[in-house]
């Protein structure tokens, strides 16, 4: 088994850094803007409900006036609203990621991108900018906002991953995309920063900074961003990946059935004519592909717990120990930075081993272990957040994992005998149905939390993380399989 070397590095150009960068940015920017509803559901909250529940709060109008914004008559029901809004979005998301991953492998990339981009920021802006300023509140605007907002962001994800997946070949894909699927994470941090900074104005203006932010990067992507190597006339990473015994190794997948086979064919692209684009597969084609079911309904799992955190953590933080809003916000930025670290961690321990799924699988188990750990996390800022970037490492970590490198690998297999038109179709399978089961999860938050407490919504996210482990069973047992088939066959050559 060849170790990766760092000297894969030296492959790159200043294009790929471009392009590394960009497409960084985009999502960043796109998960700041989402970021911030999570970041200020208190004070929405609280601008929904009568003035009679908020004692505490001044008074900043006549009763009469404040009274007329209620559109809810306790803070209860306004948070099982915000939960309905985060189901609204990431279903419309989810079903978004199916059509999208199929539109980005038959147009433009770069177009749907910024389109996708720009679009979702005007929406961001009227959903909690203008409603505000003209005092326009209704239940099913907001709701109709909302799910127009997840369809126009479900444009985003399989387009950066299939930029990224032309640019970037399999050896090291493990290592390049763990630091790049940081974006989410990264874009987390920002926008929790930006609403803290902005949000005793008002939460509208949190809306309109980071929506103001998020149409830029659009503008930029549009006439920046290349989205393959061949509008430069640049090699093809696949191509180059046969051109050495070390990147014929790379070339063979990631996620398998353990079966080394030589078959005798040739699945390099390089057989095909060069002028012939490769045809898109279709979606059930694409859904068939070896390992693209159970990953998807593993992420499922997997998301609804880590876009839970990514809800409901600020909100958490206020009601549960009694720390202002913006103290909440500043301190659930430790589960990003845990996420950010965890996956950079597991893709180059990935890379190096050669298998995606007993990495996934180890990190699952301990996940379970830091998720009881945190929920008795003592009123204690400090070890709050040492508790909370360790959960982020083992959840944050393993779903951005699932959701960059192994799509992309997923998107790229031999089966698909040098097609690349599959990768996008392939991201937004295994995005789309992971949002289907985040956004189930985030009204049952909601509904467990309001009926039971919280230390049962824990116990829900350990039965989900179990899950998860539990659907990528199979390959874990091929791929250790395959780890143990190699290791005797080197003894046995020695």
């Amino acid at each position: 088994m060849a170790l990766p070397r760092c000297g894969f590095l030296s492959q790159y150009t200043q294009h790929h850094l471009l392009v590394f960068l960009l497409t960084f940015l985009s999502y960043a920017l796109l998960h700041a803007s989402r970021k911030t509803f999570s970041n200020v559901k208190v004070s929405i909250t609280a601008q929904w409900t009568p003035s009679i529940q908020n004692a505490s709060l001044p008074v900043l109008a006549p009763g009469q006036v404040w009274n007329e914004n209620q559109l809810f008559p306790d803070p209860q029901e306004a948070t099982l609203f915000l939960g309905a809004l985060d189901t609204i979005f990431l279903f419309s998301y989810a079903v978004g990621l199916f059509i999208s991953g199929i539109i980005g492998d038959r147009l433009n990339l770069r177009y749907v991108l910024s389109c996708g981009l720009c679009c979702s920021a005007a929406v961001e802006f009227v959903f909690g900018t203008l409603t505000e300023w003209f005092h326009f509140y209704n239940v099913y605007f907001y709701c109709s906002l909302w799910g127009l907002n997840g369809l126009l962001q479900s444009t985003c994800w399989p387009c950066v991953v299939a930029v990224m997946g032309n640019w970037f070949g399999k050896a090291g894909r493990g290592f390049i995309f763990g630091m790049w699927s940081a974006c989410a994470s990264v874009g987390n941090i920002l926008g929790a920063f930006l609403a803290s900074c902005v949000l005793k104005y008002g939460y509208e203006y949190a809306f309109l900074v980071t929506s103001s932010v998020q149409f830029a990067g659009g503008v930029v992507v549009f006439f920046g961003l290349l989205s393959s190597p061949e509008e430069l006339g640049l090699q093809d990473p696949a191509e180059g990946e046969g051109a050495s015994e070390r990147d014929e190794d790379s070339r063979r997948p990631l996620i398998g059935d353990g079966e080394e086979v030589d078959d005798g064919i040739d699945y390099s692209i390089q057989g095909e004519e060069p002028n012939k684009k490769p045809a898109p597969i279709g979606f059930f084609q694409a859904f068939c592909l070896p390992g693209v079911l159970s990953y998807s309904l593993a992420y499922a799992c997997l998301k609804l717990v880590n876009y839970s955190f990514f809800f409901w953590l600020p909100f958490y933080l206020s009601v549960n120990y009694g720390w202002k809003e913006t103290e909440a916000d500043q301190l659930s930025i430790w589960y990003d930075v845990g996420g950010i670290i965890g996956g950079t961690v597991l893709g180059l321990i990935s890379d190096v081993l050669q298998k995606r799924a007993p990495v996934l699988a180890v990190s699952l188990i301990l996940a379970m272990g830091s998720l009881i750990g945190y929920s008795h996390s003592p009123n204690n800022q400090p070890v709050n957040a040492v508790l909370m970037a360790i959960t982020g490492f083992f959840i944050g970590g393993p779903s951005n994992m699932i959701s960059s490198a192994i799509s992309a690998d997923l998107g790229r297999q031999e089966v698909l005998q040098g097609s690349k038109e599959a990768l996008a179709t392939v991201t937004g399978i295994v995005d789309g149905t992971g949002s289907v089961g985040a956004a189930a999860g985030q009204y049952l938050v909601s509904l467990i939390e309001s009926k039971l407490n919280w230390m049962c919504v824990f116990y829900f996210f350990i039965v989900m993380t179990g899950g998860s482990l539990i659907f990528i069973s199979p390959l874990i047992v091929n791929e250790v399989r395959a780890m143990l088939h190699e290791r005797r066959s080197q003894v046995h050559r020695l």
